[in-house]
């Protein structure tokens, strides 16, 4: 890619920024768009109206900016909690690591690399200048040149590593100084029991009250046997419909009657009202629904959830086997009640292993799916090649305007159009994997989204681009380094326009001015949000922190090899820290919390990347001939490994749950605490499955004899 392309590219989503921040401030300043871009102020009803009114009449009022800055880490934590504080302490990381990159980068390397004369510069024709130019390329082999991007390498990675260490373990003292202000959750006091062993002379209620009132007699406090609540669920699902329906047809106001025949196709047979048909189908719905609850009580499944009177005691039952045979009884913390999902509480084992095997062949198939986008992307790069394919656009192609736009725009288009697909798949397919909790779900599908980002985005597109013809190269070790070396530099001026469009644009049209939530509102034909639905209001840290850590993979591997990405790369993650602030705390709730769980991900995959970056440069090296700073590097990655395994021991057991000191200390301040008799009251019931007390619902009622569905219907 030539600059002046790179500058188009800047140019189109600048403005394209510009458009949908001014459209945002404009549509947010109505009052009808408040359940749109401020459902969380609804929902919790702190909406006042000169939040939405005192800015409407000023066009250029971004006072939203500003209360988003100043709003501090112990309020965002008091609103949103510690998941949202880590959330953000990765953009505050972020921005510390590339702002001494970019001093470093822009400052020291990137003149030397411009100053170069490998690849032979025209300083007077700069505009139609490869972005190569300012990349390592550029510089001469065996140039001594090349130590400097040497010391920047070990400089930069042990900055990395510093701030790295002193974000762990800021965050690991904010787990612990929030747990401490927390007030008692069911989930600290809660164990999960799974293959519960099954006999003839008693239910599993009878078997888990019997056995941990024997084993934990002091301790123990109450259980809720899990039940197969499928059949419940699908009949809950069709009370709803049937409900929904009648509430619709009793609305309507109408001077003529419909009529439908009972007969086939409607055609033939006895006419009847279509309000009298849904009566009928409700009668049946809840006749269904009384017959499938009452079976219930004898389907329960080998799994229950067991509370105890003290954290200490949950997670000591926690973390010990509890039978002879270590495969009865399985242990493990329970999820919050409002985190708990249920379908697969009643898949048998082999049914989850099953569903694991699928998965994992799903998750391949994906991968392989998803090159056909990147080949696409690619050829658009190259438009030498895309002449020879379509020669009818050899014409077209040749305008200067054309190829700034093609070569410069619609690749990082292209690849995040069919980006957008992926996160619901790895949501789905990590939800097959038996996982007891949504946090878990969401973890998983981070993982799975992060992994596949960088095989697809970064490795796919640097090998199809350059050398994925020589795939025996990729079998070999020690010319797969090299490969890289000559690869990774020849894509920066991709990733730099994919920054700049993956990343600008779409944070502040996807995230910001929620164009998929608005346009799916207008083909509704109202602009409210669902605050039942989970989807427009809690955060997808699934698709945010994969996307959040690929910028950062970006800029430190491109740190000495190309430093022109790292000042868009800081852009970035200064729009992404407004931006998400003002979401976290206008829009996002949190439909769970896990305590800070996501941070070792972000902390595992820096390690990855700066490994990465070694054995790029080990390569670069050699290819450059400077083969003793080559060998001086081998030891980094090293180094780096061995940091990483201090981590791990150092703080990673925080992460995994709360120390015994904290434990105890907790369950003696309980012992003052009036109210936490009350509390235990409501532990019994906590962790009932959300299908059976819906089903309470429908069916309960001062008219539950005949049609209590019908209760409400006809106040409409």
């Amino acid at each position: 890619m030539i600059l002046s392309a790179l500058v188009t590219s800047v140019g189109i989503n600048t403005a394209l920024c510009f458009i949908f921040l001014i459209l945002y401030t404009i549509l947010r300043n109505r009052p009808s768009n408040a359940a749109l871009y401020l459902p969380r102020l609804v929902a919790e009803g702190n909406l006042r109206e000169g939040n939405v009114l005192g800015l409407r009449k000023c066009l250029s009022s971004f006072s939203w900016v500003k209360r988003a800055w100043e709003a501090t880490e112990a309020e965002l934590l008091e609103n949103s909690g510690l998941d949202a504080v880590v959330f953000m302490r990765i953009f505050v990381f972020e921005l510390r690591v590339f702002q001494f990159a970019t001093i470093i980068g822009i400052f020291i390397l990137l003149p030397f690399n411009y100053m170069g004369n490998q690849l032979d510069i025209d300083f007077t024709d700069l505009a139609n200048k490869s972005l190569e130019t300012f990349s390592i390329s550029n510089v001469d082999d065996g140039s001594n040149r090349l130590w400097i991007h040497f010391t920047a390498v070990y400089i930069f990675t042990a900055v990395v590593c510093y701030l790295l260490y002193s974000e762990y373990d800021d965050i690991a003292a904010l787990r612990i100084s929030s747990f401490y202000s927390s007030k008692p959750q069911p989930k600290q006091f809660t164990v999960l029991v799974r293959s519960i062993p099954v006999t003839s002379e008693k239910t599993f209620s009878d078997s888990v009250g019997s056995f941990f009132s024997e084993c934990y007699p002091s301790t123990y406090l109450s259980h809720s046997v899990i039940h197969r609540t499928d059949k419940l669920k699908g009949l809950i699902n069709e009370a709803d419909k049937v409900y929904k329906g009648l509430v619709h047809l009793k609305s309507e106001v109408s001077a003529q009657k419909i009529f439908n025949r009972e007969g086939c196709f409607g055609i033939f047979g006895q006419k009847s009202e279509p309000v009298d048909q849904y009566d009928k189908d409700v009668e049946d719905v809840e006749r269904n629904m009384s017959a499938e609850q009452f079976s219930l009580i004898g389907e329960a499944v080998p799994a229950a959830f067991v509370s105890f009177k003290s954290r200490f005691s949950a997670a000591i039952v926690s973390h010990l086997q509890q039978g002879v045979n270590p495969t009865d009884w399985q242990t493990e913390p329970a999820p919050d009640p409002q985190d708990v999902y249920w379908p697969f509480f009643s898949a048998s084992f082999i049914t989850r292993w099953m569903c694991s095997v699928i998965v994992i062949f799903a998750c391949l198939i994906i991968t392989i799916l998803f090159l056909v986008p990147v080949f696409i992307a690619q050829g658009l790069t190259n438009l030498t090649q895309l002449e020879t394919m379509l020669p009818f656009l050899s014409g077209i192609l040749r305008m200067k305007i054309v190829t700034q736009v093609v070569t410069g725009y619609l690749p990082s288009l292209i690849l995040e159009i069919f980006l957008v697909l992926v996160p619901p798949v790895m949501i789905v397919l990590s939800s097959m994997q038996g996982h007891v909790a949504l946090s878990q779900i969401e973890k998983s599908a981070c993982i799975k989204m992060l992994w596949f980002t960088i095989w697809n985005i970064f490795f796919a597109n640097v090998l199809s681009g350059s050398a994925l013809y020589r795939l025996g190269i990729i079998l070999e070790p020690k010319k797969f380094t090299e490969l890289l070396a000559v690869s990774v530099p020849g894509q920066a001026s991709f990733f730099i326009a994919y920054v700049v469009t993956s990343g600008w644009t779409v944070i502040f049209c996807i995230e910001l001015f929620r164009l998929k939530f608005l346009i799916f509102r207008i083909l509704k034909g109202a602009l409210c949000c669902c605050s039942n639905e989970d989807e427009f209001i809690s955060n997808p840290y699934h698709k945010q922190i994969p996307r959040i850590l690929f910028f950062s993979l970006l800029g430190i591997i491109y740190f000495f090899l190309s430093p022109l990405i790292l000042p868009f790369v800081m852009i970035f993650y200064g729009l992404g820290y407004i931006i998400y602030r003002n979401q976290l705390l206008n829009v996002y709730i949190p439909k769970y919390e896990t305590g800070g769980k996501f941070w070792p991900v972000v902390h595992d995959a820096t390690i990855v990347f700066l490994i990465l970056m070694h054995v790029i440069a080990i390569g670069v090296f050699a290819v450059k001939k400077v083969h003793f700073a080559s060998t001086l590097t081998v030891p980094l990655p090293i180094l780096t490994l061995l940091f990483n395994s201090y981590c791990q021991k150092r703080f990673l057991p925080s992460f995994k749950g709360y120390p015994a000191e904290c434990l105890i200390n907790k369950d003696r301040l309980d012992l003052n605490d009036p109210s936490i008799s009350s509390f235990y009251e409501r532990l019994a019931t906590a962790y009932e499955d959300p299908a059976m007390e819906a089903g309470r619902d429908y069916l309960a009622g001062e008219t539950s004899a005949t049609t209590p569905l019908l209760r409400d219907v006809s106040e409409v």
